[in-house]
């Protein structure tokens, strides 16, 4: 994967990927540029689902007050 791919965030991805899903959903691609934007739309994929797993793994652990990472657990409302 290019070194551009690697540094572009998560909303450029996505904003790319929906470039891509227009264009294929026209009909008026080319077979090759189809199969060129399709290979462009699974690298575009792997990089947002590589950015979703990292920031799924910070949140996985909340700093406690004195510094410490905790595992991170959601609790349930107290409901009145």
């Amino acid at each position: 994967m290019s070194e551009e791919k690697l540094n572009i965030t998560f909303e450029e991805a996505i904003e790319k990927l929906e470039e891509i899903v227009e264009k294929l959903e026209d009909g008026d691609v080319p077979l090759e540029k189809a199969i060129d934007f399709y290979q462009e739309g699974m690298n575009l994929a792997k990089v947002c689902n590589d950015k979703l797993v990292k920031v799924e793994k910070q949140m996985e652990q909340i700093m406690k007050e004195n510094g410490d990472f905790e595992p991170f657990s959601p609790q349930e409302e107290e409901q009145a």
